[in-house]
């Protein structure tokens, strides 16, 4: 017997409770028949979401049957879980999210929490009106917009479907809900007409699927324990599916309502407000750990999105950058948290300090030039570029940023110090709190130093500003991704590098070649500057490396201090910090070191 086929047999008979002594026939008997037993519950909960849903309706099962048997539907709450329609800069919902994407389509996905910690209390309020109730909030996995024939009756080129599988637990309730998105005309018999606030002109139409299924209100407290699960199959059935524990509650509706199964692309999984664009309140010092699986018949990674379907919010921010992981149910996986700790994106990369560059892929390298630069571009919509100052005198080896300038679209944006933002060339004043929403879809936020520009296709780029420097880091709205400049590697090389004109260099590279030929080909070309207006932009190479151990020792041994005591450890990173503190003369220059993550690879020219 093959390892694999013995593992299969091994499964089957702890299924039915038979042990492992059992004879051929018997173990041929038992491989045959469908499992109503399970005798532990990692069992019962692989093999339930296996079994399908034996019709329209409502649906329970409970460990250890491994069964739905049918029971009563109750009344859907009557109250519309509002598609997207205003920007959300820092909170989860709206347009900021991260979505898993499949090639083709999907039949199924799973929205589940892999981790909680500070979670006590979240309020919200029922059907998104009234008073904030204790543990009142949604589960949603929501599909991308859809093209459906119950458009054909719109008179909008642009109207589309979009499905929605919910969990209320102010209602007490899971059931699907349908939208017809901007209709714009009188909505078809048995629709109910919604006008956004944001969007006065045009008409959206819902309606809730005939099944719906009741599921007690669950603490937030105990969010680990659910899940909620989606299907569409072509020609089947719609059905939404929560878990709690080791029971299961499904509501199931004809598929043809909408036809999703063909059209299905995109999940997003959220946490959010009980309907009407309203948010779920967590309490200070939360974060969690979001998982959304995607099945469309393959092992294949999703491709992570920077994309959210939901008006309904809450109020964590989504920050770092998604994990995105493969196998038998491909996922990814975000962290929202109650603290802005870092700029969300699908892939990240940051030029800190004096500067060291962090590439997409993880490479760790110093570029110490002065000038203007491409730091990152994904052509023809989105350019990041960087003005790079000298230390000279006192450290003509080293440089800092002191301007930032991006093109997103049409849209130009530039901050540079001491505290100046242009848009489309223009100065512009950025309040903290209240953000620029551009015509373009770009918008641009402010919190304390901190300065935060979005664009519609989930781009981003995040300038810290500091009296003597900007930390800058850049995120792409999309992974896989193609990108160029000092931020890039090669193809999927993390100890490569390329030049403007291809030509791929593996480090350790030589000073001369950093700098000349590589660093020289990034210069930003005249003309073609997106920062600020400067009397004069230098254009300077250092003379050699320069690292923390350069320092004199006694400069060192204090910069080293500062960053220990802020608990940069050891490795690559100690050295940056240091280097940093050092010559930018002060120990807030440790703070963007604080928790980041190991590089994957470090370069240092020969």
């Amino acid at each position: 017997m093959s390892p694999r086929r013995g593992s299969v047999v091994v499964v089957a008979l702890l299924l039915f409770g038979l042990s492992q002594s059992a004879g051929p026939t018997t173990i041929a008997r038992a491989a045959k028949q469908a499992p109503r037993i399970a005798n532990t519950h990692a069992i019962w909960r692989q093999a339930m979401p296996e079994l399908r849903v034996p019709g329209t309706g409502c649906f329970k099962a409970a460990f250890p049957l491994v069964e739905w048997r049918q029971v009563s539907c109750v009344a859907p709450p009557h109250v519309p879980y509002d598609p997207r329609h205003r920007p959300t800069p820092f909170t989860v919902g709206g347009n900021n999210d991260f979505a898993a994407r499949v090639t083709g389509s999907m039949s199924a996905a799973e929205g589940s929490f892999d981790s909680v910690s500070g979670v006590t209390s979240e309020t919200g309020q029922v059907g998104g009106q009234g008073a904030q109730v204790a543990n009142v909030y949604t589960l949603q996995l929501n599909t991308n917009r859809f093209t459906t024939s119950v458009c054909s009756g719109s008179p909008n080129m642009n109207c589309r479907g979009w499905q929605q599988f919910v969990y209320s637990s102010g209602s007490q309730a899971i059931f699907i809900q349908y939208w017809l998105i901007q209709y714009n005309s009188a909505c078809p018999m048995g629709w109910i007409t919604r006008v956004l606030p944001s969007a006065p002109t045009d008409i959206y139409c819902y309606r809730n699927g005939a099944s719906t299924a009741s599921v007690a209100r669950q603490p937030i407290t105990n969010l680990t324990n659910l899940r909620l699960g989606a299907s569409a199959n072509p020609g089947g059935n719609d059905t939404v599916t929560m878990w709690v524990g080791n029971t299961a509650t499904a509501a199931s509706n004809p598929g043809n309502t909408l036809n999703l199964g063909t059209g299905w692309m995109d999940a997003e999984f959220m946490i959010g407000g009980d309907g009407r664009s309203s948010q779920a309140m967590f309490n200070a010092g939360s974060t969690i750990a979001v998982r959304t699986t995607v099945h469309n018949g393959t092992r294949n990674a999703p491709t992570c999105v920077v994309e959210g379907f939901t008006g309904e919010t809450n109020n964590l921010n989504l920050v770092g950058t998604a994990a995105v992981g493969v196998g038998p149910s491909p996922a990814i996986v975000s962290q929202q948290s109650n603290t802005l700790t870092s700029m969300r994106s699908c892939a990240a990369a940051n030029g800190t300090g004096d500067p060291h560059m962090t590439t997409f892929k993880g490479l760790l390298y110093d570029f110490q030039a002065a000038g203007d630069f491409v730091l990152a571009e994904t052509p023809p919509n989105f350019v990041v570029q960087t003005r790079q100052v000298s230390g000279a005198p006192t450290w003509p080896n080293a440089s800092v940023n002191s301007a930032v300038g991006m093109r997103m679209g049409k849209t130009r944006v530039a901050v540079c110090l001491p505290s100046r933002v242009e848009v489309n060339g223009r100065a512009t004043a950025i309040s903290p709190g209240s953000p620029l929403y551009l015509t373009t879809g770009v918008d641009v936020s402010r919190r304390g130093n901190v300065y935060l520009i979005r664009s519609p296709n989930g781009e981003s780029v995040r300038a810290e500003l500091h009296d003597k420097w900007i930390d800058v880091s850049v995120g792409l709205g999309r992974r896989p991704f193609k990108v160029r400049g000092l931020l890039a590697n090669a193809g999927n090389n993390v100890h490569q590098v390329a030049t403007r004109g291809g030509v791929a260099l593996t480090w350790p590279l030589s000073f001369k070649v950093l700098y000349h030929r590589y660093g020289d080909s990034w210069r930003v070309k005249p003309g073609a500057s997106l920062l600020c207006k400067a009397k004069r932009i230098e254009h300077r190479n250092p003379a050699r490396p320069f690292y923390a151990e350069d320092l004199r020792r006694d400069v060192a041994q204090r910069a080293r201090a500062i960053c220990r005591k802020a608990k940069v450890r050891k490795g690559a990173l100690l050295g940056a910090c240091t280097l940093d503190v050092a010559v930018i003369g002060r120990a807030g220059a440790a703070r963007a070191y604080v928790g980041a993550p190991a590089p994957v690879a470090v370069g240092r020219p020969r």
